[in-house]
């Protein structure tokens, strides 16, 4: 059996999509599943059960001998929630509860770690581990990344075959439920459709135009290839970046979602809220080469093919993947 974490949300429901079209049927859903607006996210896909994320450790232990690999993907990803304690308990310990499952049983695992560690970038964005120590994130998201990774490192015991995956910009289909923290395309597209036009956030830093913020934006279709990569290659343990390996503006990502719709380009600026500004990033981007130096090489979708096949396949459709 093969245990998904975050089946319900983003990146975890388009896993499972990925895993199904490989003919990996035999999924247990990890999830709090009582938040029923996530539901159409795994309507149709195929599994075996569907456990919630309260019970998932009690579970585990009790039936570790059957799984054979656990991709932890859920997470509490709120950038805006300061409560340390919500963290430590569903992004820190519940990690440390799976991989000392995992590592007991010699399961493979993958687990979602974050382009959040990285800060404002004082250290690059290598996914160096030597330097992970070093690393300054900007909010509690980013310090239970990090904490996470910095104690899965000092472990003498590991599960067989371990990857840690610093996510980038994700963005893509099955994202609607998340709010505020959906990508900018996401919310691009709902702000054409209702007013014809955009608004992002001015730059507060005079090396950066109003627009020309740049991040390492990476398709959720992309993000859920890697995993099946490492999941089905098994090569060299270890944490990794995973983004596309090029930094783009919000201008770009904006027009392009003009250029999926057909409509002409209008975007205007507004201030960065005041509680994200003084730690707001305004450059990020992947260092790809130690991915590909284990044997991935399949070529990054671009922005603006992603932007089209996501609005014209999926948000347009009103369709989920």
């Amino acid at each position: 059996m093969l245990v998904v974490t975050g089946a319900a949300g983003f990146i975890g429901s388009c896993l499972i999509s990925k895993l199904n079209e490989m003919g990996y049927k035999n999924l247990i859903l990890v999830d709090d599943f009582s938040k029923t607006e996530k539901n159409q996210n795994f309507s149709g896909k195929q599994f075996i059960e569907k456990i919630e994320r309260s019970v998932f450790i009690n579970w585990f232990k009790n039936n570790a001998s059957k799984v054979d690999f656990v991709f932890h993907i859920g997470a509490r990803t709120d950038t805006t929630e300061f409560n340390v304690e919500i963290f430590n308990e569903l992004n820190l310990n519940y990690s440390k509860d799976i991989w000392n499952i995992c590592t007991q049983h010699k399961i493979g695992l993958v687990y979602a770690s974050s382009a959040a560690t990285y800060g404002l970038g004082e250290q690059g964005y290598k996914d160096d581990e030597s330097k992970i120590n070093l690393l300054k994130p900007l909010n509690p998201y980013g310090d239970s990344k990090n904490d996470f990774d910095k104690w899965v490192l000092t472990q003498t015991q590991t599960p067989s075959h371990w990857y840690g995956l610093k996510f980038f910009n994700v963005y893509g289909p099955n994202e609607y439920h998340k709010g505020r923290m959906a990508s900018v395309i996401f919310h691009s597209f709902n702000q054409i459709k209702a007013n014809g036009h955009v608004k992002l956030f001015r730059s507060h830093n005079p090396n950066y135009k109003d627009g020309g913020q740049l991040r390492d934006f990476v398709y959720v279709k992309d993000v859920v290839s890697v995993i099946t990569f490492l999941f089905r290659k098994k090569p060299k343990n270890g944490i990794y970046n995973l983004g596309s390996g090029k930094a783009r503006s919000f201008y770009d990502l904006a027009a392009s979602t003009f250029k999926a719709l057909d409509k002409p380009i209008d975007i205007a600026f507004i201030d960065t809220p005041m509680d994200i500004r003084d730690k707001y990033q305004y450059f990020t981007e992947a260092d790809m080469s130690k991915l590909v130096s284990v044997g991935y090489d399949k070529k990054f979708t671009t922005l603006e093919e992603g932007v089209e096949d996501y609005v014209k396949n999926y948000l347009n459709q009103n369709s989920i993947y």
